[in-house]
């Protein structure tokens, strides 16, 4: 396990993530009708489902929302589209032994919810016949977006001064000069390849697990590749070794996704060492696991 305390680089990345930008991978905002990450397009609709073949099953994490249609980043980083109508069933579940299910309404799909989506494929993509989700991660998600007095009450005061630091722990990009960065991980990986080593899902656990200890900590997750390979191939790969890391903290290691600012990808950019030997690009092959706490309420 790398830790670097308290990195100038980190910040210089969070500037970069605050500026608006079209196709940002994982938007926090719930606002629909002003998404940049998935564009509206008008288009005949889905026909009905007698004409549509059954598509695959998706499982993962909404990481955006725009009109009818959603967005899934699944545990190997693929992201997946599907359209949301009124044939669409949303169901929650929960209690003893997954008894206790309702229905929903897709206002309820808020980002960082995970969901597994049964779909209907067509000429224009897919179309989620099912969506299924826990009651306690929709609560958990609601409380956030909402930002009730149940999750903040005991910041008191000092919470409702500072919007900005309350809008950080809900998970969105603010202003640059509002974050603490308290330590950086980094986990490496081999070639061309987005798999975790035992060796990485220890530390990103210990990651979490020091986080865990620090009042209104965030992770922010970066991706980075070495300089093999061209530009685009690197960007996606930097993508998917992020969201795979995204997994492991919040599926294995427990990290909770409203308290993760948007993770990005950033392919060859910012090398650790020089890419001229072997030695430098092992140590490029990274993705770095920030603990970020905001300013306004560091020692709350």
């Amino acid at each position: 396990m790398n830790l670097v305390p308290k990195s100038s680089q980190v910040l210089f990345l969070l500037a970069m993530l605050t500026a608006p930008a079209a196709g940002s991978v994982a938007a926090q905002s719930q606002d629909q009708s002003g998404s940049d990450v998935l564009t509206t397009v008008h288009s005949p609709g889905p026909p009905d489902a007698a004409e549509m073949t059954k598509g695959p099953e998706i499982e993962g994490i909404i990481s955006a929302r725009s009109g009818d249609r959603m967005q899934v980043t699944s545990a190997d980083g693929t992201n997946t589209v599907v359209t949301i109508n009124d044939d669409t069933s949303i169901k929650a579940s929960g209690g003893f032994l997954g008894l206790n299910r309702s229905n929903l309404a897709a206002t309820s799909l808020l980002n960082g919810l995970p969901v597994t989506v049964e779909t209907m494929q067509w000429d224009g993509g897919l179309v989620a016949s099912k969506i299924d989700l826990k009651n306690r991660d929709l609560q958990t998600a609601s409380m956030i977006r909402n930002g009730t007095e149940q999750r903040f009450a005991e910041h008191g005061e000092a919470i409702q001064q500072n919007a900005a630091a309350t809008d950080a722990l809900r998970g969105r990009m603010g202003d640059i000069d509002q974050y603490n960065v308290k330590s950086t991980t980094n986990v490496y990986f081999d070639t061309d390849e987005a798999v975790l080593s035992p060796q990485a899902e220890s530390d990103l656990c210990a990651a979490a697990s020091a986080a865990e200890g620090m009042d209104n900590a965030l992770l922010l997750v970066v991706g980075y590749t070495d300089s093999t390979g061209d530009l685009d191939y690197n960007q996606e790969l930097s993508e998917k070794r992020a969201g795979r890391v995204v997994n492991h903290l919040q599926q294995a290691c427990g990290w909770k996704p409203y308290r993760m600012l948007t993770p990005t990808g950033m392919a060859e950019a910012d090398p650790a060492a020089s890419n001229d030997t072997d030695e430098g690009k092992a140590q490029n092959r990274r993705v770095a696991v920030n603990i970020l706490v905001s300013k306004g309420l560091d020692g709350l």
